[in-house]
């Protein structure tokens, strides 16, 4: 059970990685024989079912952030780091009910494409610019650097060697376009949920082990008996102090400030990631409503596994790490590093299932860098390439532009990957980037659906005062939760963007129309009854380990 992956191990990742390349390979060569147009290479329109459409939802959002991240939080702060994957089941409920009837009635097929239409093409080319920057530099950058770390630390091979291997995995993939993303995501999800739940178990059984029993239901016993404190979904300030990666401590309540994960800013967080983002939505465009549904109502089933596979680990290394068991390689120098947890926890399984574990984290990582290069790609191609530099572009022309961008856009994650060393928890880096941009994301979307009085000034407005005003907030309260922070922006920015629009009276004259009726958010007998379950899961959860 030492570090490095044996001859078992690694016949079973390549037993993965054919099949993942070879059902690529096959969907690939269903539509050689035609040419390939852009909503078939950006959306695969019409071609994604419910479940395609579920599973890579879930294998482009688990990645690298939530098995190393997520993991390292849940060692530094136990369960309540699964606030994201819960709300985010939530989340999912509302986009479906409400945003995508509104998104496929007006033919969306990009989210700058919904501010061109609803305020201004200034506001999507500058919304756009924004997107592409977080996209490449924050979130293609940190899924590289995560996973790279985490199969370095593995398999014994070099960051930088792990780092190329994943982008050329990722990209092979991503160059067939949508649809070979979608239905090779299934696979992914499969691998991810086996392998995560493999992974859960014997981290689990070690736990067990440890104190003198065997299986995981005595490990989760042993867990929840002597890891108590970290149980709690709902923090309390000073209630726990974890590790900062740097050698100190903080408090958890400024990453998970109360009663925000449920009534708070953790909404503006999620409704941006799950209802705004061209990752995320990017799968449901191509589809009719009633499928496009049953795909996120999947997907928040399947959320609701996600802690199971991604923040118990994090929980088990953390008490094994307090029982001694491996202490030294939890350390970098004398700083506790807890994105180390899932990594040295996997150097621990024995040998073919730690195959299939790597073969899961590596499922998750090359799905979740194919999902963001092909978004990445359709912001490029369709709102920045299609209106500044070859508005009579042929789609052959922009399917080959998608294509090079992707390229570019993995070249340029490889090489900035590394500088993300310099922090102690990638997870939390994301979040706290992210926030910087999310309140003004939602306050523009929610108007821009909502109020027809919002102008194009005032959605201007709002874009370029998202930034300035959360740096100014995060100077001026220095310990003010990220949470709080990103909705005391949120408000200001809804309020100026109120504000501006009623003295803007000549912007009013010029609003664009999106066609909302009450009528669009009517839902299914069957679909009802699926909400109203995952709802009752999540209530159930949330009341026991509050």
């Amino acid at each position: 059970m030492g570090k490095g992956l044996q001859f078992l191990d690694y016949i079973v990742f390549l037993v993965y990685f054919c099949i993942v390349a070879g059902y690529g390979y096959w969907i690939y060569r269903q539509k050689k024989s035609q040419e390939v147009s852009t909503t078939d290479f950006f959306l695969a329109e019409g071609s994604l079912t419910w479940w395609a459409i579920g599973a890579s939802l879930i294998a482009s959002n688990i990645s690298a952030e939530q098995f190393i991240g997520m993991s390292g939080s849940g060692f530094a702060m136990g369960l309540a780091i699964a606030s994201y994957e819960w709300m985010a089941a939530v989340t999912l409920l509302v986009v479906a009910v409400f945003f995508l009837p509104i998104y496929l009635k007006n033919k969306i097929y990009t989210m700058p494409q919904f501010l061109a239409q609803r305020y201004s093409p200034l506001v999507a080319t500058i919304m756009a610019v924004f997107w592409l920057l977080v996209y490449v530099f924050v979130n293609l950058t940190s899924i590289l650097y995560l996973g790279a770390l985490a199969v370095s630390t593995i398999s014994g091979l070099d960051f930088t060697t792990c780092s190329i291997g994943l982008s050329i995995f990722a990209v092979v993939i991503t160059l067939g376009g949508m649809k070979v993303i979608g239905y090779t995501d299934v696979i992914q999800v499969l691998v991810l949920i086996m392998g995560g739940l493999a992974t859960t178990y014997l981290a689990l059984d070690l736990v067990a082990q440890h104190f003198g029993g065997h299986g995981a239901f005595a490990g989760l016993s042993n867990l929840y008996e002597k890891a108590g404190d970290h149980f709690h979904m709902i923090l309390n300030k000073g209630q726990m102090m974890m590790p900062d990666g740097k050698g100190g401590t903080e408090d958890a309540y400024d990453k998970l400030p109360g009663l925000a994960v449920i009534v708070g800013a953790m909404w503006i967080a999620n409704l941006n990631y799950w209802g705004f983002n061209q990752y995320i939505t990017q799968r449901a465009l191509g589809a009719d409503l009633p499928t496009a549904r049953a795909g996120l109502l999947f997907a928040a089933f399947l959320k609701l596994l996600m802690p199971i596979i991604v923040v118990i680990p994090g929980i088990a290394a953390y008490l094994l790490y307090r029982e001694g068991v491996f202490n030294t390689e939890m350390l970098d120098g004398t700083a506790v590093r807890p994105d180390r947890a899932y990594p040295v926890l996997l150097n621990l399984l024995p040998t073919g299932l730690k195959g299939l574990s790597f073969a899961a984290l590596t499922a998750a990582i090359v799905a979740s860098l194919a999902g963001k290069a092909n978004s990445i790609s359709t912001i490029f191609t369709l709102d920045l390439y299609n209106k500044f530099f070859n508005k009579n572009a042929s789609q052959a022309t922009q399917v080959r532009v998608g294509r090079i961008t992707i390229v570019v856009a993995m070249v340029i994650g490889a090489i900035v990957a590394p500088v993300l060393s310099n922090f102690g928890q990638a997870f939390q880096f994301i979040q706290d980037f992210t926030g910087l941009i999310s309140p003004g994301v939602v306050a523009i979307f929610l108007l821009g659906f909502f109020w027809k009085r919002a102008t194009a000034s005032a959605a201007l407005a709002a874009a370029i005062a998202t930034i300035p005003t959360g740096l100014l907030l995060q100077e001026l309260f220095v310990t003010m939760p990220f949470l709080h922070r990103m909705g005391w922006v949120f408000l200001a920015l809804v309020g100026l963007m109120v504000i501006v629009s009623l003295i803007d009276k000549k912007g009013q004259e010029k609003v664009h129309g999106i066609e909302v009726e009450t009528s669009m958010f009517r839902t299914t007998p069957a679909f009802t009854v699926g909400m109203v379950l995952v709802l009752g899961i999540i209530a159930a959860l949330y009341t026991i380990f509050w």
